[in-house]
């Protein structure tokens, strides 16, 4: 399975002062998201609205943003890459955006809900 993450969304299930700090929210959604491929195998792209600064690297997970940042360029960057795949079959979209989750699907690829999946993080985590 590959996966595709709405990072934001990700991070806006759990109402913990994120909002304060997006950047500190990013880097622990990616050191999570890390730890969850190390232990599933899958590969992962978190997606962002806009390029972290300082930019955020992993060796684990690729830690992509959309060309231009603006509301829902997110949105629109995984869907482009849902377009640009050759098996959109082999993606699963992870968003609570429901137009999102529309497209994704009618494009070809599958979708699992921002809250079901952090708590697959969470339980991994042991958090």
């Amino acid at each position: 399975m590959r996966w595709l993450v709405d990072g934001m969304n990700v991070i806006g299930t759990r109402p913990d002062g994120w909002w304060k700090d997006r950047h500190a929210a990013m880097v622990r959604l990616v050191d999570l998201l890390e730890r969850w491929v190390a232990a599933e195998g899958d590969d992962l792209c978190v997606v962002f609205e806009h390029k972290p600064s300082p930019p955020i690297r992993s060796t684990l997970i690729e830690v992509a943003h959309a060309p231009r940042a603006r509301a829902d360029s997110a949105d629109d960057e995984i869907l482009r890459r849902i377009a640009a795949d050759a098996q959109p079959a082999t993606i699963r979209v992870v968003t609570s955006d429901r137009w999102l989750a529309d497209a994704a699907r009618a494009a070809g690829a599958s979708v699992m809900g921002s809250e079901s999946f952090r708590a697959q993080l969470d339980g991994q985590a042991g958090t």
